[in-house]
């Protein structure tokens, strides 16, 4: 059904979506890992994701995980909780491409074995005039864009961080 489907407003696509967990400071970075080898097109787009609020991780590592084998004196089966956040992309519904970005996202995260989940969902793609007059578009209803925010958590401890690539 949602590959036949049209409508004035536009149609969908498939699309496999990502969701990552990750230290809140980096986001940013295992972003940009995944642009280096998908751009993350949407419409007219490029480099599309979002980053939820900080909310929190939390496991046991068991016997010979990288826990109980680089943090001196902690217990198997200990728990351990830090802050995470998601971050969320999407991209064509592509083996390689999927393949590529795995890779990418694993090479540049800071766990062994990173929480990613990969879900088959449908994108709407807009039919849209950049030039519109509709009043409801940002550029037509008085208020503008609302101010930039940043990407992710960025602080001074991050920025002074030595790149890896």
């Amino acid at each position: 059904m949602f590959e036949t489907y049209r409508a004035r407003s536009g149609t969908l696509a498939p699309v496999w979506r990502l969701e990552i967990q990750t230290r809140p400071h980096d986001a940013n970075r295992l972003l940009d890992a995944i642009v280096a080898v998908d751009p993350l097109v949407y419409g007219r787009y490029r480099r599309n994701a979002a980053v939820s609020a900080v909310g929190a991780e939390t496991g046991q590592p068991q016997e010979n995980s990288t826990t109980t084998n680089h943090l001196e004196g902690f217990e198997v089966g200990g728990t351990e909780t830090y802050p995470m956040v998601q971050l969320f992309v999407s991209i064509e519904r592509n083996a390689k491409i999927l393949e590529n970005v795995m890779n990418a996202v694993i090479d540049a995260h800071h766990y062994e074995e990173p929480v990613i989940y990969i879900r088959e969902e449908w994108a709407s793609r807009a039919a849209y005039d950049p030039g519109s007059s509709n009043p409801n578009r940002w550029w037509n209803d008085g208020r503008g864009l609302p101010e930039q925010v940043p990407f992710g958590i960025e602080t001074e401890e991050r920025k002074q961080e030595p790149s890896h690539d």
